[in-house]
């Protein structure tokens, strides 16, 4: 029987395995070791060793372990995104993708100890039962869980579970002098994959999506025709930061912009003969103008879209060269719910372009790329950008140049921002100071809130961030935070900083929505969005159809 184990079994073992290997071919003089050998000579190889271990090792060998370091190390070698799974990060992983997850419906955050709950998950049991943004959870299962050190490890742990389970929590409400009780029975809580549906100006619309994931399509769809039914003629579609998903997925969502038997993507490997992927005459936006906003945080699926609508003319790309990522993985379950996700194919554009960046110099090279774009300069400045003249592309109606070989390149680039990212900006941004600003900011003022503003539309046009709010805001910096207040700086990071707490503000009083839509005001990548349609910057760049 041959055990797929693969040679690398941690540097435990080396020395063991190398003296037997030394003594053995003392006494085997006359045996010739290949140089390459074929699958079935390295897996008898391989179960050899887990055979001399189990033999002759000199302790007890914890097989389980084993054999995770010795796949995890074979994998390293190969790329970037050949990975192993451990049964529970392989449920882990799929959630997001899966479209749901199993629990009692809440976003949260510890606040000074306490749980308080940030958000309720529309459809999910906690706002069935009527639990708040505010409330704050003293008990679980009649545990009191505030002041105890609870972490947010602790937290899912005792939320989270299977369909079905119920779970008891005690509450605090402001103005309820009483703990109000909770019996929640768990259900599946559903992952939006679209963050944000709105229209940026009478005819613009704007749809912000997050990930590639099972009801991403669904999802899309409805927030465009919600959007066509407010007047929207052009579309900018926000893939910033959007790491990509399935395959499939990607596939569906491009098929939205380009016309019946376009090419979408094909993907080709060793193993797996070229496999094409068309558009069909399903496609629910193939008229109109179309911008596709992307940065380095872009990746995968992302590319896919991003490349087929630039290789058809069919849309605007604006932001900065995406991730390049042009690897296609397959997830092979083992026997014990663990799993390999292993790269089968390279995909590619419809114009042939692989974007796949370099891997050759090995994984933590690869890993340091982006870091390296903003050594380089070329978060800032398109011309320190470095691909080879051998990687132009035309593209397939109006040929353009593109360029493959290290993720997509946009039509219009849009560096980074800085202008108002101060050091005291970022230290409170990275000290948390602004969520739990406005956490206890919401505690105190949600009702009043509400009864101001009775929808996100009349918020977002009427709200202001005042002077006491902003005095507040320091002083709680200073003092609860020991962050010390440095006036020049803040100066210049205001304008930033005001938008900032608005936008926390609309989070946690009507979503994720209105939040983008607030911080938008300084998404220059989106500006220039509004401006290329408003502008028609499609004719002066030949783009569209």
């Amino acid at each position: 029987m041959m055990l797929n184990f693969p040679v690398h079994l941690g540097n435990r073992f080396i020395f063991t395995c190398t003296t037997l290997f030394l003594f053995f071919s003392f006494f085997a003089p006359n045996i010739v070791y290949a140089q390459d050998l074929t699958s079935e000579e390295a897996q008898e190889k391989i179960s050899r060793t887990i055979r001399l271990l189990e033999r002759a090792y000199i302790e007890d060998v914890n097989y389980e372990d084993a054999a995770e370091n010795a796949i995890k190390g074979m994998l390293k070698e190969l790329d970037p995104h050949s990975v192993y799974i451990s049964k529970e990060e392989n449920k882990k992983m799929n959630e997001p993708l899966n479209g749901n997850f199993e629990g009692i419906g809440i976003q949260f955050n510890i606040l000074r100890d306490t749980i308080l709950v940030v958000s309720v998950i529309s459809g999910g049991p906690s706002e069935k039962l009527g639990i708040l943004p505010g409330d704050q959870i003293i008990k679980i299962e009649d545990r009191v869980v505030a002041g105890i050190g609870f972490k947010t490890s602790d937290v899912i742990k005792s939320l989270k579970g299977e369909k079905g389970t119920p779970v008891n929590i005690a509450i605090r409400r402001g103005g309820e002098k009483e703990l109000i009780t909770y019996n929640i029975v768990r259900d599946k809580i559903p992952i939006h994959s679209v963050e944000a549906a709105y229209m940026a100006t009478p005819t613009i619309g704007y749809i912000k999506v997050n990930r590639f994931a099972v009801n991403t399509v669904d999802e899309f769809e409805a927030a465009l025709e919600k959007l066509e039914k407010e007047g929207m003629e052009s579309l900018i579609l926000d893939l910033k930061g959007n790491g990509g998903g399935y395959l499939k997925t990607a596939v569906d969502l491009t098929d939205q912009f380009l016309g019946k038997d376009r090419m979408i993507t094909y993907t080709q490997g060793r193993a797996y003969p070229r496999q094409p992927y068309k558009a069909t005459s399903k496609g629910s936006f193939e008229k109109g103008k179309l911008v596709v906003l992307i940065d380095e945080g872009s990746a995968s699926a992302s590319e896919i879209l991003s490349g087929a609508v630039q290789d058809w003319d069919r849309g605007l790309i604006i932001g900065r060269r995406s991730f390049g990522k042009g690897l296609v993985q397959k997830p092979f379950k083992l026997t014990d719910g663990s799993a390999i996700r292993l790269t089968i194919a390279h995909y590619f554009t419809p114009t042939g372009r692989s974007i796949q960046k370099p891997y050759d110099e090995g994984v933590d090279a690869y890993r340091k790329d982006i870091k390296e774009r903003y050594t380089r300069g070329e978060m800032s400045d398109a011309e320190k950008i470095q691909i080879a003249d051998s990687l132009k592309f035309n593209t397939l109606v109006k040929k353009r140049t593109v360029y493959g070989g290290g993720g997509i390149m946009p039509d219009i680039f849009i560096p980074i921002d800085t202008s108002y990212q101060t050091a005291y900006y970022k230290t409170l941004g990275r000290k948390g100071v602004f969520n739990q600003f406005i956490l206890d900011y919401m505690n105190e003022n949600r009702k009043t809130l509400e009864a101001k503003y009775t929808d996100e539309k009349t918020f977002v046009e009427n709200f202001q961030v005042g002077i006491k709010m902003l005095d507040n805001f320091t002083t709680f910096a200073e003092l609860e935070r020991e962050i010390p207040f440095v006036e020049e700086e803040w100066n210049t990071s205001l304008p930033l900083a005001k938008t900032r707490l608005k936008a926390l503000v609309a989070r946690y009083l009507y979503g994720i929505s209105p939040y983008y839509q607030i911080m938008n005001e300084f998404n220059q990548a989106y500006l220039a969005g509004i401006k290329a349609i408003n502008e028609d910057s499609f004719s002066q760049m030949n783009v569209g159809q």
